[in-house]
């Protein structure tokens, strides 16, 4: 099964070169395993823009579509046999990047 791990952060700084170096290490290791798929990293909120196409007109507003004090700034999609596989990959991944990550079963 896949799951979705959302990377959660309170900073729009990118991550510094020690942080890199962990998360290079956690996604060789992914890879290494079998539980890799595709991983990236994401602009910051400031950079979005959301779409609103389900009424008369096509709306487009600059920034999230949430205003919150943390955001999504990266994720990893990976093969896990289970949720206790996804659960224990997931708070390596934390560990290397120093950001929470949500789980999130891929339907």
């Amino acid at each position: 099964m896949q799951y979705l791990f959302s990377v959660i952060h309170d900073d729009s700084r990118l991550a510094t070169a020690e942080e890199m170096a962990a998360i290079d290490v956690f996604n060789d290791g992914l890879r290494a395993e079998g539980h890799w798929v595709f991983a990236a990293g994401l602009g910051g909120p400031d950079t979005a823009t959301v779409i609103d196409n389900r009424g008369e007109e096509t709306l487009f507003t600059d920034g999230p579509f949430v205003e919150s004090k943390e955001y999504l700034v990266g994720f990893w999609i990976v093969e896990a046999a289970d949720l206790d596989v996804a659960l224990k990959l997931a708070s390596e991944g934390s560990k290397a990047c120093n950001r929470k990550v949500e789980v999130r079963p891929v339907l």
